[in-house]
């Protein structure tokens, strides 16, 4: 339960933190209020998980930020986008406030690496997750209204590429002070950090310079077919990084 609600919450928030950088002027209302919906349906399945154990889980993250959703889809409902780009900041806020709340492996204290990158995991791995997952979105929305400029969604997968970068500088950093603390991981540990970083970060990354080059085509089909690749080998990368970082200090 606790990786389930750690990953729809790092999902929220890089989606929502997205979503708020697009251009309102480029991109119709529609797209930030159906969207919305989404982060809606993320907060609420976090607040059933934070109910049923509500000793291990703080209530409170979740369930403002689903109200904060609905709100701000509404606010889109009525091309009201000062308010709507407000609510997706704080749902931004709220789900990286949850994240780093949700229960996860005990760290040691007064450890300044650890507790740094504690603080970094799940902001840079919901970058990845949220910006890869607005980028396939908003791809997706040019089918809809294909008059629409380019622009936005290639700063979406700029953005991507970005947040891969920083993703990589902290895993690696984490994977360097494990390795350093206790030697080189088995087999078994070796083949799924592999399939980590292979999936989540190489794999990330091509799928954000191969969209790239397509949107200079340009072909938003094409690109919006990429990424669906991405957001499959940064759910993959990233699912298998948490599974791993639970045995260990540091992100993975």
């Amino acid at each position: 339960m606790a990786l389930l609600t750690q990953f729809l919450f790092r999902l929220a928030f890089g989606l929502t933190a997205a979503m708020a950088v697009t251009s309102s002027r480029q991109v119709t209302s529609g797209y930030f209020r159906v969207h919305l919906y989404v982060a809606l349906g993320l907060h609420v399945l976090a607040a059933l998980v934070a109910w049923s154990d509500s000793e291990s889980f703080a209530l409170w993250p979740p369930v403002a930020a689903a109200a904060v959703s609905y709100a701000g889809s509404v606010a889109w409902l009525y091309e009201k986008p000062r308010a709507g780009r407000v609510a997706l900041v704080v749902v931004a806020g709220l789900s990286l406030a949850g994240a780093w709340m949700a229960p996860s492996t005990t760290l040691p204290s007064g450890d300044f690496a650890v507790r740094l990158l504690a603080l970094l995991d799940p902001l840079s791995g919901g970058l990845v997750l949220g910006t890869t997952m607005a980028a396939m979105l908003l791809g997706h929305w040019y089918l809809n209204t294909p008059t629409m400029q380019l622009a936005p969604l290639k700063k979406l997968v700029l953005l991507m590429a970005a947040a891969v970068l920083l993703r990589a500088a902290v895993c690696g950093v984490g994977l360097a002070l494990e390795c350093s603390r206790n030697g080189s991981p088995e087999t078994a540990r070796a083949l799924f950090l592999i399939l980590r970083w292979a999936a989540g970060i190489f794999a990330a990354a091509a799928v954000a310079g191969l969209t790239w080059q397509t949107l200079k085509v340009p072909n938003t089909q094409s690109a919006t077919g990429i990424l669906y690749v991405g957001v499959i080998v940064t759910f993959l990368g990233e699912l298998t990084g948490m599974l791993l970082s639970r045995e260990s200090a540091f992100p993975l």
